[in-house]
């Protein structure tokens, strides 16, 4: 594949990048991490900046972005929108026309319900610069590669691997639908027997399903979805128990859905009905003692902190693809 084809390539979602193209990414990111731990300087973006613009907080997004440029050699500016015009009403078109002008790419997390994507869509149409979503309403693609490459570190093959999708209650803060569903439409794409576990109320919107599954006939995996906990931990090599917001109650919450369904969680009990050498993952941050026992996220079986570092290197590839080139 000539990968200057990818230099200027929006990032949005994973469905726009083919699978020769996401494993791009992912030697990428092998390579980064490699020569991260080796203390090899990697100045592929040399004077190259990045507008970050944040609609929301941040921790692992923000400072994997910043941290991963400038290892690159580049500069990131952070922009947090409420001190920006548009705050005031600057529409998309005008920011993102000017702020492209400035940089070599623009980042946006915007997770506003029915908005988020629609805005990104809108950058992307007026940016002379690569538009890469750093969350939005529908999708997190830098956090679905960054699971993506954990799964291949830690097992190998993904080629049916059994991974659960599970929804946990949680009470920190109400999560976007977009991390299980970027998880959903990704792991079928690598041959993954891929089970989606929630309590009613808290489906995925039914296109989602529908990709899904036909991701999954399209390469060998396999897509289901269940309203029972124990029956997605049953046999599972990977377990990612996370909270999500209830799209179909919004804009109410759902609020006595979410209490009516307490029992939704990640404890040592339902780990033991998972493989043996079962992978606990999580995007974090973890609303522990609600999603999650603490021994579980603390254990032998959890990831989560390799997985949270992925995100570096992961990004610093998203980065290097996409604003890279002479």
């Amino acid at each position: 594949m000539k990968t200057e084809l990818l230099r200027g390539k929006d990032f949005i979602t994973l469905q726009e990048w083919d699978r020769e193209e996401i494993d791009t990414l992912l030697d990428v990111s092998f390579d980064l991490k490699r020569k991260f731990a080796m203390g090899i300087d990697t100045p592929y973006l040399e004077y190259k900046t990045a507008m970050l613009m944040f609609f929301e907080e941040s921790t692992r997004t923000r400072n994997s972005m910043e941290a991963g440029l400038a290892q690159l050699g580049g500069h990131a500016n952070f922009l947090d929108t409420s001190t920006m015009q548009v705050s005031h009403g600057e529409v998309a078109k005008d920011t993102a026309t000017i702020l492209s002008s400035y940089s070599h790419a623009i980042a946006c997390r915007n997770c506003f319900w029915e908005i988020g994507n629609d805005y990104l869509r809108n950058m992307a149409e007026n940016s002379s610069a690569p538009i890469l979503n750093l969350q939005c309403d529908l999708y997190h693609p830098m956090q679905g590669l960054a699971d993506l490459m954990t799964i291949q570190e830690k097992k190998g093959e993904t080629k049916e691997l059994n991974v659960s999708i599970i929804w946990s209650y949680a009470t920190s803060h109400k999560k976007p639908i977009s991390v299980p569903l970027t998880q959903a439409l990704l792991f079928p794409r690598y041959s993954m027997n891929v089970t989606l576990a929630h309590p009613e109320g808290f489906e995925l919107p039914d296109w989602v399903i529908e990709q899904a599954k036909e991701n999954a006939e399209k390469n060998n995996g396999t897509f289901k979805v269940t309203d029972d906990m124990e029956e997605a931990y049953k046999e599972a090599d990977i377990v990612i128990p996370k909270n999500w917001g209830s799209w179909v109650n919004h804009p109410d919450g759902g609020e006595d859905l979410l209490e009516a369904n307490k029992d939704w969680k990640c404890t040592e009990e339902v780990m033991d009905l998972a493989a043996d050498d079962v992978m606990y993952m999580h995007a974090l941050p973890a609303d522990r003692g609600n999603e999650v026992e603490d021994s579980v996220i603390d254990g032998p079986h959890s990831v989560v902190y390799g997985e949270a570092e992925n995100r570096l290197h992961t990004a610093k590839a998203v980065m290097t693809v996409t604003m890279g080139g002479k």
